[in-house]
């Protein structure tokens, strides 16, 4: 398991090794009633789609335009601007829903922006919750003991649990606003109930919410020059003895190791590959999608000296843009 694990990690870390380009992002035209002096942000693919990240604030000129000086791997973002929420993003003129921006960096780029509409401007229309009727809210404010903050934590319950004594496999998601539902979602769901609804093989599915601005902190476990301290062996900590326990006392679980599983995208990659190197006695298999390994380099040194320790079952999985993924 260590050497597949290592080799696995030798091409990653290959592949987030990418120079950085200087990239400039220029806006040109905002709507006539811009609120003089506001801030403008960029929330994407590359800052973890933070509406309000300060890495990512426009700077303005001596003139007053705005400005945003970048540096990203070659290869293909996507991202919105705000003016600090998603409740005051782009749109198109008449309030229209707009689609992400597309940005290429074939290298260093300038590219010059035009903002139509603010979408705080006109009436917000609910969003409809795409959620199937197995998913459940077991508490809006789970409260997290090691870093003294409460979370939303859903979960999934397979067709026929209600009137069976069948016990299940359980498998742990991050990002819990995008797993079941399209409402809370901020990049669309995953449709992860409709998926196990078609599936033979049933199973719980527990889903925590992100921390939203404290995402990334949450999901490393080192401390980031760029993005500050890191709270990932604190939060991991609390799946494995604080929700974990709560799940199998509350539900009809198989508690052991090998019904139990952990898995997230992105920053939800790289925390899921950690849990599974900090618990391997409680989680027996990961899913490591498109892992921001860049943010928390010290991942492989983990799996070089843990990885012995390792005999579970550990899906990688990454798309032909991942190699400049960002959390």
């Amino acid at each position: 398991m260590l050497k597949s694990i290592l080799a696995v990690s030798i091409l990653l870390i290959s592949a987030y090794a990418m120079s950085q380009n200087n990239v400039r992002l220029e806006i040109k035209s905002l709507p006539s009633y811009h609120p003089s002096g506001s801030d403008i942000y960029a929330a994407g693919s590359f800052n973890g789609w933070n509406p309000q990240d300060q890495n990512f604030k426009f700077q303005r000129t001596g003139k007053g335009d705005y400005y945003l000086d970048l540096k990203l791997a070659e290869g293909k973002y996507e991202y919105k601007l705000t003016r600090g929420g998603w409740d005051k993003g782009e749109c198109k003129a008449g309030g229209g829903f707009i689609a992400n921006r597309v940005l290429v960096v074939p290298g260093e780029t300038s590219v010059q922006l035009n903002v139509e509409e603010w979408s705080d401007r006109f009436p917000s229309k609910p969003r409809v919750s795409t959620a199937t009727r197995n998913v459940h809210i077991i508490d809006t404010a789970f409260l997290i003991p090691q870093l003294q903050r409460v979370r939303r934590v859903w979960i999934y319950l397979p067709d026929g649990y209600e009137a069976s004594q069948e016990h299940y496999p359980v498998l742990y998601m991050h990002d819990g606003q995008n797993v079941f539902d399209d409402a809370t979602s901020y990049a669309g769901e995953w449709g992860v109930d409709e998926c196990i609804d078609s599936m033979k093989k049933k199973c719980i599915v527990v889903a925590i919410d992100n921390g939203l601005a404290k995402r990334i902190n949450e999901y490393c476990p080192y401390d980031m020059e760029k993005f500050g301290k890191g709270e990932g062996d604190q939060y991991v900590e609390f799946l494995a003895k604080t929700l974990k326990p709560f799940i199998d006392k509350n539900y009809r679980t198989k508690p052991g190791k090998q019904n139990t599983f952990i898995a997230g995208s992105s920053m939800g990659g790289i925390i899921s590959m950690y849990a599974i190197l900090k618990y391997p006695e409680i989680f027996g298999g990961a899913g490591v999608f498109s892992p921001a390994f860049w943010v928390g380099p010290k991942i492989f040194d983990d799996i070089k000296t843990k990885g012995n320790k390792v005999n579970s079952k550990i899906y990688f999985y990454a798309g032909t843009q991942a190699r400049n993924a960002r959390p």
